[in-house]
């Protein structure tokens, strides 16, 4: 499964770990990706959510109904 959220897009970065002797090797920064299930009244239908943390609270704000719209947007199938 991908580390990336279906409607913000945030995807993992990447960087360095530095020990303490200042050896630089490669790191992952993943979201906090969380699947979440919503009720979608307008499809009377549950859809399953990837989403990051951030953009479970967009969710809740804006509706899911808005939220869906904008992954559809994005062109991510739901």
């Amino acid at each position: 499964m991908s580390a990336h959220c279906m409607l913000t897009g945030a995807r993992p970065g990447f960087g360095n770990r530095v020990s303490h002797s200042h050896r630089r090797t490669s790191r992952r920064f993943d979201p906090n990706i969380q699947s979440r299930r919503y009720w979608l009244p307008g499809e009377s239908r549950h859809v399953r959510l990837r989403l990051s943390a951030r953009a479970v609270k967009t969710v809740d704000a804006i509706g899911v109904e808005a939220a869906v719209a904008r992954i559809r947007a994005r062109g991510v199938r739901v």
